[in-house]
């Protein structure tokens, strides 16, 4: 009896949203795959193409060090947010403020999300405002004596959120961007597989060629990748790899409509995220490094696009991070959309206390 009453309250301290709770039944419906692969998406973003840079000015085992210590974080400070959850049964940024630092804790949450997430935003959207028509520019061979519209990055931007980022960001339910996470995610992967593949494809020195500026030849120490790097330069690669997992502010709302949830399931979901995510950022980075050595560019990309201007492969890689980076817009904008949600209600709420009184 002592047994299953232990096994009884295990289980009640670990399921984080009551099972019985009202109306949540409709909308547990969130796979296990489709939240890891949401997770994942908040992860990775346009970062990934700053890796290798950051390799080359760390060395592959101080990068390798750095990367696993920021993953390790990433996973614990989000095994003690829904240690928290647990504990207080809350499931909301917000809520978890206001029980820390009563309402000066909730308005500093929620304007921390909201800044941070709309900075995001702001920033993928000018990602594609100034790479979708290069992009879409590098698949034409004629050459115009103005820009078409096609090629005009405001209306190229007013398009992609008009016809991708507001329908995604008008569905009520996370769950579904799983099938646009899905897509994000073997985008990023066929980057990663490309990035592999390319590396047995240009040479080291890489042979001169008087068509592209940026090709140079190397020395032959310059074709010997360096296992530890520290010079001034390395500073520049915390800021990458500071946030290259972080996906806090998507955890919850994941959460929330994960099928029968609890803290081991959460977790599970998150290290498994993380763990791909690491396993794509090393091989992008590993390869992309080994590939140019110490002449990779900030932007990988840009390496390529120079040795390799009219590459199909290359192009077709940067549609798709292109891509990728805009569908994970309508992903960030659901905790913005919580915390407007939540200050509408708390209006509401002084609003029908004022008129009673």
């Amino acid at each position: 009896m002592e047994t299953h009453r232990s096994d009884s309250e295990r289980d009640g301290e670990s399921r984080l949203i009551p099972a019985d709770a009202p109306g949540r039944q409709e909308s547990l419906r969130a796979s296990f795959v489709s939240s890891v692969f949401n997770i994942m998406h908040a992860i990775m973003g346009s970062g990934i193409l700053g890796l290798a840079y950051a390799m080359a000015n760390t060395g592959i085992i101080g990068f390798s060090a750095l990367l696993l210590l920021v993953a390790f974080l990433a996973a614990y400070s989000i095994h003690l947010m829904l240690e928290l959850c647990g504990q207080t049964a809350l499931t909301s940024y917000e809520d978890l403020g206001f029980c820390a630092f009563k309402t000066t804790g909730k308005v500093v949450v929620a304007s921390t999300i909201l800044i941070q997430n709309i900075g995001a935003m702001s920033s993928y959207l000018f990602i594609i405002k100034s790479e979708l028509p290069a992009a879409i520019a590098g698949f034409l061979h004629n050459n115009y004596s103005g820009t078409p519209w096609y090629l005009n990055g405001q209306i190229l931007l007013i398009f992609t959120v008009i016809c991708v980022v507001l329908p995604l960001s008008l569905l009520r339910k996370i769950e579904f961007l799983g099938y646009t996470s899905g897509l994000s995610i073997l985008f990023m992967v066929y980057f990663a597989i490309v990035i592999v593949v390319k590396k047995w494809f240009i040479p080291c020195p890489l042979l001169f060629n008087s068509t592209v500026d940026y090709v140079q030849n190397f020395s032959s120490d310059e074709c010997k990748p360096k296992l530890l790097q520290i010079s001034y330069k390395s500073a520049y690669a915390i800021p990458t790899m500071a946030f290259s997992f972080l996906c806090h502010t998507s955890v919850l709302p994941i959460y929330c409509e994960l099928q029968k949830p609890t803290k081991s399931k959460m977790q599970k979901a998150v290290n498994t995220g993380i763990t791909l995510s690491f396993s794509v950022y090393m091989l992008s980075a590993l390869f992309g490094y080994l590939t140019f050595y110490g002449k990779v560019d900030s932007q990988l990309l840009h390496n390529y696009s120079q040795y390799l201007p009219r590459d199909t492969v290359i192009m077709s890689v940067r549609i798709c991070i292109l891509f990728s980076v805009l569908l994970t817009v309508p992903l960030i904008h659901f905790p913005e959309y919580d915390v407007l949600c939540c200050g509408q209600r708390e209006i509401l709420v002084s609003l029908d206390i004022a008129v009673g009184l």
